[in-house]
């Protein structure tokens, strides 16, 4: 199926380039069902299988540093569009749609149920039946977001920022705030001592 007027780009490069493209083609399906394998293997582990847990996530994320902790249920979509920094920390049941780069600094904690979605559809109803298109999410060092977030499509968010629990976020968080509610407000700017 052609969905650009690049029609020499495969629709896995579309996707990773924030493009329209075809989400249920055989390479993209192939990679998920990949994923999906892991993802369970991932989750049906023992909490104390520590290099099983490394091993897969090798297998499985695009990138990670040291004393990274992702507790089960995690999910995603491919995997190897997720970088993840140094002490980075998933509670529970959180869901990253990485079909775009989603991409997270050091010292970075997720609370329960977070959900990070790259992930969009265009507005027109016959163009949304077929295609779909990705933004990047980019998280800077030091930031906690708090349980049953929400991280939309295209957001960045600054260095030190908190996300409160529940908070949808739909637009850029700058350095050292709170932000709350849904939509995600500034509601209070931290002093770094």
């Amino acid at each position: 199926m052609e969905t650009s007027s690049n029609p020499q780009k495969t629709d896995k490069e579309k996707m990773l380039n924030g493009e329209l493209y075809f989400a249920e083609g055989p390479e993209l399906l192939g990679e998920k069902k990949r994923a999906k394998k892991l993802i369970r293997q991932f989750n049906e582990s023992e909490d104390d299988e520590d290099d099983k847990h490394k091993q897969i996530l090798k297998e499985l994320l695009g990138s990670f540093d040291e004393n990274i902790k992702i507790k089960p249920n995690f999910s995603c979509d491919y995997g190897h569009n997720i970088h993840l920094g140094e002490n980075f920390y998933t509670n529970h049941d959180c869901f990253l749609l990485d079909v775009c780069e989603i991409r997270i600094g050091k010292n970075c904690m997720l609370g329960p149920g977070v959900q990070i979605y790259t992930a969009s559809y265009p507005l027109d109803v016959k163009t949304r039946l077929e295609l779909e298109f990705g933004k990047k999410i980019s998280i800077s060092d030091n930031v906690w977001i708090g349980g049953s977030a929400i991280i939309l499509p295209g957001v960045k968010i600054g260095n030190g920022a908190v996300v409160a629990a529940g908070a949808v976020v739909s637009k850029d968080v700058p350095d050292n705030v709170v932000v709350a509610r849904n939509p995600a407000k500034i509601i209070k700017k931290i002093e770094n001592n």
